[in-house]
C-alpha cells in the first residue's frame, strides 16, 4: 500500500511541476488569514476595553492601544508581501 502511495505522489510531482497555488493567490490567502485572525482577536479585546472604559475613563488610552495592537499583524503581512 505504501509503495502505491509513493508511486502516486511521485507521478503527480513529476507530471505537474507548477505550484499548487499561484503566488498571488498565496499572498492574498496570507493577508486574508492574518486579517481574520486580527479580527477574531479584536472581538474579545474590544469588548473588554469598552467594559473597562465604562468603569474608568482613564482606561481609554490603554484600551485603544490594546484594541489596535492585533492590526499590526495585518500591516506586517502587507509589508512582507510588498517586500517579497
Amino acid at each position: 500500500m505504501l509503495e502505491l502511495i509513493m508511486a502516486l505522489v511521485t507521478f503527480v510531482l513529476q507530471t505537474n511541476p507548477a505550484p499548487a497555488i499561484p503566488p498571488t493567490a498565496a499572498a492574498a490567502l496570507a493577508v486574508g488569514l492574518a486579517a481574520f485572525g486580527a479580527g477574531y482577536a479584536e472581538r474579545g479585546i474590544g469588548a473588554a476595553a469598552v467594559g473597562a472604559i465604562a468603569e474608568d475613563d482613564d482606561m481609554f488610552g490603554r484600551g485603544l492601544i490594546l484594541t489596535v495592537l492585533p492590526e499590526t499583524l495585518v500591516i506586517l503581512a502587507l509589508v512582507v508581501i510588498f517586500v517579497v
